[in-house]
């Protein structure tokens, strides 16, 4: 029996588990990205997709939000099938991409505005939580700048404001820390901590260790496309059988990229050799 995704339509809105990817596959032309990845998110819970660059995050995250097609395999979110249900599972989602693309003649009130449309808000509370999360995010001085004069970091803080404006029940977060400033990082991680309080999941890629770690309720790191752990962090101190090793420890023995990076320091210090004074 094929896995490719099931095209016919899918059934009610599950509440047990918002995001389920079994056998995940997706080929560029003759590279495969991804290869029979399998793992669940649940309601209530931050789990972290963790893998070093080209190691399918990215892609898996698109294919989740129905931006990509699956090759293989069977996703669905909250029950739905992301290639049939696409506008009702991003009506259920908030989403902030690895890159961050704005209408760059749009200001961040129009920008708003024209997101909380899209999202079928009610007007007065998309005007109400925008000017709050303006003001937590500290851009009520760019509010009516547009897009093209803003800096990286101002666009990525208006990325997760048009993610979290809505208040939707799940967050796919690619790099979402990407380019924010120490207040808004710690602004974010608690509203995050929110969010899952309140029964909401998260899906979340990083490459910041401690971010995760702090995060993250599960962690599933991938390398070339395939699952090669997963588990809380102390179920993956377990695995490495290491009781007091930090998350950026376990990644590196895990995707077999320690004994390299150790190697890799050496010959840098041989090549610098001692300072002259």
């Amino acid at each position: 029996m094929s896995k490719k995704q099931d095209r016919k339509a899918s059934g009610p809105i599950s509440t047990s588990t918002a995001i389920k990817v079994e056998d995940l596959v997706k080929n560029y032309g003759d590279k495969a990205a991804v290869r029979g990845l399998s793992f669940e998110v649940k309601p209530g819970e931050v789990y972290g997709l963790l893998g070093p660059n080209g190691a399918g995050k990215t892609t898996t995250l698109k294919i989740v939000t129905g931006l990509l097609d699956p090759t293989d395999g069977n996703v669905s979110v909250f029950g739905l099938n992301p290639v049939n249900d696409a506008v009702r599972i991003k009506s259920m989602l908030g989403y902030v991409p690895e890159t961050v693309q704005l209408y760059d003649s749009l200001s961040i009130r129009e920008f708003l505005q024209f997101v909380a449309s899209i999202r079928r808000m009610d007007p007065q509370t998309a005007n109400t939580r925008a000017k709050e999360l303006i003001k937590a995010f500290d851009l009520e001085k760019y509010f009516d700048t547009p897009a093209m004069a803003l800096s990286a970091g101002t666009k990525q803080k208006i990325a997760v404001i048009s993610a979290l404006i809505h208040n939707p029940p799940l967050l796919i977060l690619d790099e979402p820390m990407s380019g924010l400033d120490v207040r808004s990082s710690r602004i974010l991680k608690d509203h995050l901590t929110y969010h899952i309080k309140r029964g909401g999941a998260i899906l979340f890629s990083t490459h910041i260790m401690e971010v995760a770690e702090r995060i993250c309720t599960r962690v599933g790191i991938i390398n070339q496309g395939k699952l090669v752990a997963e588990g809380t962090v102390k179920e993956l101190r377990e695995l490495v059988h290491e009781a007091g090793a930090s998350l950026e420890e376990i990644f590196l023995h895990v995707t077999a990229e320690e004994e390299g990076v150790a190697d890799t320091i050496k010959v840098l210090e041989e090549a610098f050799g001692e300072r002259e004074v």
